[in-house]
């Protein structure tokens, strides 16, 4: 790809503001970008994680925006909190900062371990007591919750983008999969997985956002036809 791709994106997505488009999620983020960060603000952020960002997203934050307007309810923004820099946004504490030097994972829970867990899920119909069998799955789900939502299997990558009922986006910042979108649906007991195009190639994050971008000017141009 060129070295110029997020040529002219603020803008369009300035239009689209002005345009009064109305595609999913634009109540999230209305087309409004926060302000790009500069070189030195870049440097502390990866000085801060302990790792460099993908080269596209990199070049994102410093040329078109900290965050804000972007695929579903927008892109998490980068923001400076108590002298720390974090991802801001439902979900983005999710992302454990601290590791974001290590390489993702790529991988789900150990599947044996989970399975034996599934099989032991207390089931309400077999107790006499509500409150014997709310302590009980207390219990339970406090063993699952730290298979099914360990932070081993997120390290590596950062929450970015959050699509609605608990449904989320990450993006990989190091490791073989480093500048890739991760669709994270565990909420609907589905394992984390590669988001992919057409072809089953993974989607980098300069794809997925000017995907989002190209779909969104579709849907507001006035040469589209109405719905049937």
């Amino acid at each position: 790809m060129s070295d110029r791709i997020w040529d002219g994106v603020r803008e369009r997505v300035a239009a689209l503001g002005r345009a009064n488009s109305s595609i999913f999620g634009m109540q999230g983020h209305r087309f409004e970008l926060d302000p790009v960060l500069s070189p030195g603000e870049v440097a502390e952020l990866e000085a801060q994680i302990g790792t460099s960002l993908p080269a596209d997203y990199r070049a994102f934050l410093l040329e078109v925006g900290a965050g804000g307007a972007g695929p579903s309810y927008g892109l998490f923004p980068v923001r400076r909190v108590d002298g720390r820099w974090r991802w801001d946004g439902d979900g983005a504490d999710l992302t454990e900062l601290g590791r974001l030097a290590e390489p993702f994972p790529a991988r789900g829970p150990d599947r044996e371990l989970l399975a034996a867990l599934r099989a032991e899920e207390p089931d309400e119909d077999e107790f006499d007591d509500e409150d014997e069998f709310d302590l009980v799955y207390e219990a339970w789900d406090e063993r699952y919750t730290a298979v099914w939502w360990s932070d081993d299997l997120t390290a590596g990558a950062a929450a970015i983008c959050h699509l609605g009922c608990a449904m989320r986006q990450w993006l990989v910042i190091t490791g073989p999969h480093g500048g890739r979108i991760w669709s994270d649906d565990r909420v609907d007991r589905a394992e984390m997985t590669p988001l992919l195009d057409d072809s089953g190639a993974p989607v980098t994050f300069t794809r997925w956002y000017l995907n989002w971008l190209d779909e969104a000017e579709r849907l507001t141009s006035p040469e589209r036809e109405p719905a049937t």
